[in-house]
């Protein structure tokens, strides 16, 4: 077989060749089974990088693996979501595995196609980042594919779930924004477009704890929510929706940073400054939060840790293990200059 440019592709048996091994033991090495002498994995990767062999995709998976960890992203503008690229890699560090991602988009007939795309890729594994889906659909999928669910809180038998502890982050925002002193505090919530228990979902949770507190703290009749997306455009129509208001608010807590980036715009643009006229809060504490020129306080649910589990629990899944496994992050609040206490008057 020749590669692109006319040149013959490198085989395993050139490999061996080269290496002065068999081919049986070029496999071992490429699979990294078992039996395979130090020195001997040495020469063959060795003849592996001088040769530059690169093992054919498909002849792979006609073994029964790829190497391919398939990765469902709604989109990729949020910028929580590298984060957890980033742990999701750091754990596969070391190993012939490596990542594809696909985008689901906002409509659950995409997401399928997303989905079915790295399903006849047959990757090793699928990561699926606050999917649109029913739970039953992903099951199914699971059912083939090694699946970890991050971000929705369900119990499944059939893949694992790894999440944040959404409402102990949001209550630690309201509370905060309280203890400033702030009582008119409103909320930018997440249009419901998802196939899973409402129950389930982070932004839910969110907006339901948000309620909460605020009931708890005689603050029920206070309660302001719009709901738009976790997008910079949903935060900043869903900030206009609010300051429209009479009164206004005084504080915000945006259920996710991205969103809390549109409420500063919006803010801004009414000639409003920040924290002095009204604090905004965030979730998430993405990297852009911590900017000096930005400053929002925001809830750390420490994306790095959420990648690297899902990571590890993915190869656990590959080589067997079938009981399910729940992992919950503890989030923390990160202060920063977009809040201060309750402007006077």
């Amino acid at each position: 077989m020749a590669t692109r440019d006319g040149r013959r592709r490198v085989t395993i048996a050139d490999v061996a060749g080269h290496a002065q091994v068999s081919t049986t033991a070029v496999s071992k090495v490429l699979r990294n089974a078992y039996g395979v002498s130090p020195a001997m994995r040495d020469r063959v990767k060795l003849a592996i990088d001088e040769l530059g062999y690169r093992p054919h995709a498909g002849a792979r998976a006609m073994r029964g693996r790829t190497f391919t960890i398939g990765v469902l992203l709604p989109h990729i503008r949020n910028p929580f979501f590298p984060e957890i690229l980033d742990g999701l890699t750091k754990q596969l560090g070391g190993t012939d595995y490596q990542v594809i991602i696909v985008q689901g988009g906002t409509d659950p007939k995409t997401e399928t196609r997303a989905i079915d795309a790295l399903v006849d890729r047959q990757v090793d594994g699928a990561l699926m980042v606050a999917p649109l889906s029913s739970k039953a659909r992903l099951e199914q999928v699971a059912a083939g594919t090694p699946t970890v669910v991050l971000g929705r809180h369900e119990k499944s038998a059939a893949y694992d779930s790894v999440f944040d502890d959404d409402d102990a982050g949001a209550e630690l925002v309201v509370e905060h924004l309280i203890a400033l002193g702030h009582r008119r505090i409103a909320h930018i919530a997440q249009k419901d477009g998802s196939l899973g228990r409402a129950a389930e979902l982070l932004h839910t949770i969110r907006a339901a704890t948000y309620e909460r507190v605020m009931r708890e703290h005689g603050l029920g009749d206070e309660i302001a929510v719009a709901t738009t997306s976790y997008a910079e455009e949903g935060g900043y129509q869903g900030a206009l929706q609010l300051l429209a208001r009479s009164p206004r608010p005084t504080a915000i807590f945006a259920g996710a940073d991205l969103a809390a980036f549109g409420a500063l715009a919006a803010i801004h643009e009414a000639g409003l400054t920040v924290p002095a006229d009204m604090s905004v809060a965030g979730y998430d504490n993405t990297r852009l939060a911590a900017l000096a020129n930005v400053s929002l306080t925001s809830v750390d649910q420490d994306g790095v840790i959420m990648g690297r589990t899902a990571g590890r629990l993915l190869l656990e899944r590959i080589e067997g293990r079938t009981a399910s496994v729940r992992f919950s992050v503890n989030p923390t609040l990160v202060p920063r200059r977009s809040t201060g206490p309750l402007p006077p008057g």
